[in-house]
């Protein structure tokens, strides 16, 4: 091996040593250091990237000159190198392999002008190295990117889902992976950011099928969908997703199998089980699964419902820019289900939020800072979205049902007298100390208000707030943190007051036993 061969190897070696440790800077550095050249990484277009050390013979205006028109020649002719004489000096152009679609940057590298190759043979292997480099910092840059990109699309799937716009959702959904399986578990997990973090990566790398969003709406919550069928563990994410130290700082709340149709449902289902996991050892809930008002009264519910909406359905806009029906019964829903949180989920302003809910207000005849007007609505888009048992359709009420006109007269069917008894019983069995009964129908008379409840309680707000936070755990129905279950303990309530069910009538303060 002659003197000139081992030079090279040497050299060939030190560019990868300053490659793993600095990047192209580290190579431009050594470069500049080793052939007292000024060493410059610039764009196709002339803008410098990247340069070894601060320039000296590149400042010429002269040399800039040869440097742009040797970068107009490299594109025109696509030569894999130059060299350009310019007075006393040389400028050498090498242009790194990069993807197709990206323009290539270039290495420069101006020097005294030599009799002979100069620096050449050290700048073409210099050219090598850097175009690794340059493809792995570019990757590294495009990678918070990318990741933005993919976490913005997942939430805009999960947004659709949320909204029942299930094709649309699949759509979107067909650019990342996995597919959207059919019927889902939705668990919402809940801990710090280190955990939450923890947990994601875990679930994706052993449950390839799931889908895992970070909650638009809760910073932090995290959501998964999961596929039901061929899943052993959807009804518990947390044990196979994450370590104890992980599982000791997170809560886990899964709903029952649902359709991608009712995504909603189950992430309601999922936030009410994540209420009961707060208060057990264990730290995780499935939902405690109970009758849906609608389905439990029938055909005459969905009827109602599409009277009650109707005003709704049928405005038109009268401007552009307007929302039409469906986004505004879009933005109900997500109203009632969280609160001022809403302008998270949609993604407005809080003032056109606003602006909606006085529509839709004006449009129902609706006061919406009553929980009863509110209950009706989220009464009336449950129903009009209730899934109903295979080949049946919901129809009309029958003539002369007053049922289709007021929801008072559904609440005092047979039906709904056992629904409510059911939602309510649990605090009897589950209250020794009978405070808590008191206090939640005390709670939903004064419009779900802690203060106002306090007052007529003669309680402080904290006490309020300690018994509510008891009641999530007897009833495994989240109360304080929207979505809750509010509205249908209202009904519930006003179901039990209009059948004349009374306090004389029971055994315990507050609500009826089932008997």
């Amino acid at each position: 091996m002659t003197d000139g061969t081992k030079t090279r190897a040497a050299d060939v070696l030190a560019l990868q040593r300053a490659a793993r440790k600095g990047g192209s800077r580290a190579v431009l550095t050594w470069l500049a250091e080793r052939s007292r050249a000024d060493m410059q990484l610039v764009s196709a277009y002339g803008a410098v990237l990247s340069s070894g050390r601060v320039p000296q013979h590149a400042a010429d205006r002269t040399v800039r000159e040869a440097v742009q028109q040797g970068l107009r020649d490299l594109t025109r002719k696509g030569a894999r190198s130059m060299a350009i004489d310019v007075h006393d000096h040389t400028v050498f152009l090498y242009p790194l392999d990069c993807p197709g679609n990206v323009l290539a940057p270039v290495l420069t590298a101006v020097t005294p002008r030599a009799d002979t190759g100069g620096p050449a043979p050290l700048l073409a292997d210099a050219a090598s190295v850097l175009s690794l480099c340059w493809k792995a910092e570019h990757a590294e840059r495009l990678r918070p990117r990318l990741e933005t990109a993919e976490k913005r699309t997942r939430e805009v799937v999960l947004h659709l889902l949320m909204n029942g716009h299930i094709v649309a959702a699949r759509q979107v959904a067909g650019a990342l992976r996995p597919p959207l399986p059919d019927t889902i578990r939705v668990s919402v997990i809940e801990g710090t950011p280190a955990a939450r973090d923890e947990i994601a990566a875990r679930l994706a790398a052993a449950d390839p099928q799931a889908w895992i969003v970070p909650c638009p709406v809760y910073d932090g919550h995290l959501i998964v969908l999961t596929p039901e069928a061929g899943t052993t563990h959807a009804t518990d994410p947390l044990p196979r997703a994450c370590t104890p130290t992980a599982m000791d700082r997170c809560w886990a709340g899964v709903s029952e199998p649902v359709t991608l149709q009712d995504t909603a449902t189950g992430y309601a289902q999922a936030v009410h089980a994540l209420a009961a996991a707060r208060h057990r050892t264990d730290r995780r809930a499935s939902f405690a699964s109970s009758p849906d008002l609608p389905l439990a009264i029938g055909p005459a519910a969905t009827a109602w419902a599409a009277d009650f909406l109707a005003p709704l359905r049928d405005c038109s806009t009268r401007r552009p820019q307007d929302p039409d029906s469906t986004e505004l019964l879009a933005t109900a829903a997500s109203w009632l289900s969280f609160s001022s949180h809403a302008t998270k989920h949609l993604k407005i302003h809080r003032n056109t939020l606003s602006a909606r809910l006085k529509h839709i207000a004006r449009q129902l005849d609706l006061d919406l800072d009553r929980i009863a007007d509110q209950s009706a609505l989220a009464f009336a888009l449950r129903a009009v979205t209730t899934a109903h048992p295979a080949g049946t359709t919901p129809g009309p009420a029958p003539h002369g049902d007053t049922a289709g006109r007021h929801l008072d007269d559904l609440l005092t069917r047979p039906a709904a007298t056992r629904w409510a008894r059911i939602q309510l019983q649990p605090l009897t069995a589950g209250d020794p100390s009978c405070e808590l009964a008191p206090t939640l129908k005390a709670w939903l008379r004064h419009d779900a208000r802690i203060d106002a409840t306090a007052g007529a309680l003669s309680l402080s707000t904290t006490a309020v707030r300690k018994r509510l936070t008891r009641a999530e755990a007897v009833l495994q129905r989240s109360l304080l943190r929207p979505p809750t279950a509010r509205h249908e303990l209202w009904l519930a309530q006003r179901a039990l007051d209009l059948t004349a069910i009374c306090a004389e009538d029971i055994s315990r303060p507050g609500w009826p036993e089932t008997s």
